[in-house]
C-alpha cells in the first residue's frame, strides 16, 4: 500500500508506527516531483528493487501527471542522516547523476536524473526497464552474448571517461553544494581499506602491512625494487593526467545491458580519479566485486582495445602500445596489491579453496601479474609476483585457478 503524502487522517500507517521504507520512498518521491514540476504526481505499483547499498530502491509506475514523465520511475531514498566523518553516499550519487544529466544524451552513460532533494535525501531517475545486467550475461549460458556485453561495457567505460575528463571542477562543485564539504573533507583520504579501491591513492600502510604479511605468513620477502615499483605506481595514480569520472564500484551487477549499450548504475562512491584505475579492471576483471570470476584468454586484451578506441582521441599518448602497457601494468600492480592487502587477512584459516573462492582469485591475479610484468620487462616485479602466486597456491591449493564466469565454461 502506498502512503498518501497529502493525507494525515487516513494514513495506512497506524498511530505511532513508522512507515515502511518503500512507502516512505514513494511518498518522498511524490513530494519532490511535485516540487520539481509544480503539480502533483501520483505513483502506484511500487516494487522494492532490493538495492545492495544504504538506499531503499523502488520502481513505481506514474499513475497520473500533468507532465510527460516516463511510464515508470526508479526512486533511491537515503533515510536518516549522512554518516559522520566520512563520505555521504547520497551526496556522491546525486552529484554524479547531476553531472551526467547536464551532458548531451549521447554522452550520458546512465539514467537521467528527473528530480532530487537534499533535505529528503531522495533521487528520482529514469527507469531503463527490466534490461539484464552484465552479471546476468556473465552468469548465463550464452558465451557470445557475454562477450558482446563485455566489449560494450568497455566501450561505455571509455565513453564515460572521454565525456567527463574535463569536468572535475564541475563534479567537486556539485558535491560541495550537496554535502557542504570540500573535496578533502569529504572523506577522500580516509576510507581505510577502501581508500585504494575507492580513491586514487595507495595507502602507505598497504605497502608496509602486505610486505610484513607475506614475509611472516608465507615466507615471501619483498625486494626493495618491488617495493619501489609499488610506491611509484601509487604515485602515478595521483597524477593529474588521465583523470575522469569513475563509478568506483565497477561490479557486473551495477551495469545494465540495454539496446543502446551498457549503462552504469550506483554512484554511491562515484568520484573523479585516474581513468587508468578503472582500466585496471580490464586486466583484473571486477577485482573489487566480492564474487568476481575469470574471463577467457584474450578477452582482457579485446576489452582494453575497445576502451582505448573511445579515449585515444582525448589522450593520444595511449595510442602507443608500450606507453599504454606500462600504465596498465602500474594500475594492475596497485589493484592486485590492494586486493591482497584487503582480503588475505580474512583467509588465514582457509585450506583447499574452491576455484570460485577469493583465494583462487588472488592466486590467479598474482600469476597474471607475473606474466604481464615479464612481457613489460619488469623482471623484479615478475619474479616477485610469481613467487607470491606459488606461495598462495601452496597454502590454499594446490593448482588453484580462478573459475571462469559460467557463460564461458
Amino acid at each position: 500500500m502506498i502512503v498518501d503524502a497529502s493525507s494525515t487522517d487516513d494514513s495506512p500507517v497506524g498511530a505511532g508506527e513508522k512507515p515502511l521504507p518503500v512507502d516512505s520512498a514513494v511518498a518522498a518521491a511524490e513530494s519532490v516531483l511535485a516540487q520539481r514540476f509544480g503539480s502533483s504526481v501520483s505513483l502506484v505499483d511500487a516494487e522494492d528493487l532490493a538495492g545492495s547499498g544504504p538506499a531503499t530502491v523502488v520502481r513505481a509506475r506514474v499513475a497520473s501527471s500533468s507532465f510527460a514523465l516516463p511510464r515508470t520511475l526508479v526512486i533511491k531514498h537515503y533515510p536518516g542522516s549522512p554518516p559522520p566523518g566520512g563520505p555521504d553516499p547520497f551526496a556522491r550519487e546525486a552529484a554524479s547523476y547531476q553531472l551526467f544529466t547536464a551532458l548531451p544524451p549521447e554522452e550520458r552513460m546512465c539514467p537521467e536524473l528527473l528530480a532530487h532533494n537534499g533535505e529528503q535525501r531522495i533521487l528520482v531517475i529514469d527507469d531503463l526497464g527490466r534490461a539484464p545486467t552484465l552479471q546476468d550475461k556473465l552468469r548465463g549460458g550464452d558465451s557470445r552474448a557475454a562477450e558482446t556485453a563485455l566489449l560494450s561495457w568497455a566501450r561505455s567505460l571509455g565513453r564515460m571517461h572521454s565525456a567527463t575528463a574535463s569536468r572535475e571542477a564541475d563534479f567537486n562543485a556539485l558535491l560541495r553544494r550537496l554535502s557542504g564539504k570540500g573535496r578533502a573533507e569529504d572523506g577522500l583520504r580516509g576510507e581505510g581499506a577502501d581508500a585504494g579501491l575507492g580513491d586514487d591513492t595507495l595507502p602507505f600502510e598497504a605497502v608496509t602491512e602486505l610486505t610484513v604479511l607475506l614475509r611472516d605468513n608465507f615466507g615471501v620477502s619483498t625486494p626493495e625494487p618491488v617495493r619501489d615499483a609499488v610506491e611509484r605506481a601509487g604515485e602515478h595514480a595521483r597524477s593529474a593526467c588521465y583523470r575522469a569520472f569513475s563509478p568506483v564500484d565497477l561490479w557486473p551487477d551495477n551495469n545494465l545491458v540495454t539496446s543502446g549499450g551498457v549503462r552504469f548504475l550506483d554512484f554511491e562512491r562515484g568520484r573523479v580519479r585516474s581513468a587508468l584505475a578503472d582500466a585496471a579492471h580490464l586486466r583484473v576483471p571486477f577485482a573489487s566485486s566480492p564474487d568476481s570470476l575469470a574471463l577467457p584468454a584474450g578477452m582482457s586484451e579485446a576489452m582494453v582495445a575497445a576502451w582505448r578506441a573511445e579515449v585515444v582521441q582525448l589522450w593520444p599518448a595511449l595510442a602507443d602500445d608500450e606507453t599504454l602497457a606500462a600504465y596498465l601494468l602500474d594500475t594492475q600492480l596497485v589493484q592486485v596489491w590492494l586486493a591482497t592487502w584487503r582480503d588475505l587477512p580474512g583467509l588465514t584459516g582457509v585450506r583447499s579453496a574452491s576455484p570460485s573462492s577469493r583465494a583462487a582469485a588472488l592466486v590467479t591475479w598474482w600469476r597474471d601479474l607475473a606474466q604481464y610484468a615479464e612481457r613489460g620487462g619488469a623482471d623484479a616485479v615478475a619474479e616477485h609476483a610469481a613467487t607470491v602466486a606459488s606461495a598462495l597456491d601452496a597454502r590454499f591449493g594446490p593448482k588453484l585457478a580462478l573459475a571462469l564466469y559460467p557463460a564461458f565454461r
